[in-house]
């Protein structure tokens, strides 16, 4: 009876243990608000953390966040030290090597080319000619490469989209890249007439989240869990409390049956 008593224990131990594996998420140190909030280190608040925070929560599975440089985000997962990108599009990855699952678009990302308020005449960006670009160190901007690459344009990188947008605030530059949502962030408690300007669409991605697939990991579930709050509305209702919306064609769907 003893030798059966502990050998239930110990079985659910092994349960609880393997209930207790956290789902490991990335977060890229140059995100910055309304993306995600972070203060020592650690995610706090922002759109993709409470998308990440909602999808564990319904996983029944702890979150750990692991925040890194931009550039090792895409080998950190690769090497599986972490678990789940959010924020991610297949065209940022395009030599991604290892087993994935992609979700559904869950939001539309809209790159603008921005201007100070004195210089905000709309300018498409193939008339730009030895301009500085303000840009975030490690982010790809396929629209604007072969301008970087000739060196009709050049970049000037910061660690973080609002760093980017503080130094164009200071005419460091003419002109700087940033998602509209970063910018409307930028621009929330600013006076009209100081308020950051998008003068041209330089590009919209559609972004989701990527799981590893592995044994471990419930990647199908985390798919399922991702289509849900996308169809009954709890991703809009996310960008909602940040004062903006996901882009997608249809920003309030009707809930899924």
């Amino acid at each position: 009876m003893r030798l059966l008593t502990l050998s239930a224990l110990l079985l659910m131990s092994g349960s609880v243990g393997a209930q207790e594996i956290p789902l490991r998420f990335s977060i890229a140190d140059a995100w910055s608000m309304p993306l995600v909030q972070l203060d020592d280190h650690q995610p706090t608040g922002g759109i993709i953390f409470d998308i990440m925070q909602s999808m564990a929560a319904q996983a029944n599975l702890s979150a750990e966040y692991r925040v890194v440089p931009i550039q090792r985000v895409q080998r950190t997962l690769e090497r599986g030290a972490i678990d789940v990108r959010c924020y991610a599009a297949q065209s940022w990855m395009p030599n991604l090597s290892g087993d994935y699952t992609w979700s559904l678009p869950l939001l539309i990302q809209r790159d603008l080319l921005i201007s100070t308020p004195d210089n905000a005449t709309p300018r498409a960006p193939d008339t730009l000619t030895d301009e500085t670009i303000g840009t975030v160190l490690g982010y790809a901007y396929p629209t604007l490469q072969t301008a970087f690459d000739s060196h009709r344009l050049k970049r000037d990188d910061a660690r973080s989209e609002v760093q980017v947008l503080q130094k164009l605030q200071v005419h460091r530059y003419r002109y700087a890249v940033g998602n509209q949502w970063s910018l409307d962030w930028f621009n929330r408690n600013l006076p009209d007439d100081q308020k950051l300007r998008g003068v041209a669409v330089i590009d919209e991605q559609p972004v989701g989240c990527i799981v590893r697939n592995d044994t471990q990991i419930p990647a199908q579930r985390l798919m399922r869990i991702l289509l849900r709050m996308r169809m009954s509305g709890e991703i809009d209702r996310i960008m909602s409390r940040y004062n903006t919306v996901s882009g997608l064609p249809a920003d309030r769907p009707a809930a899924a049956p």
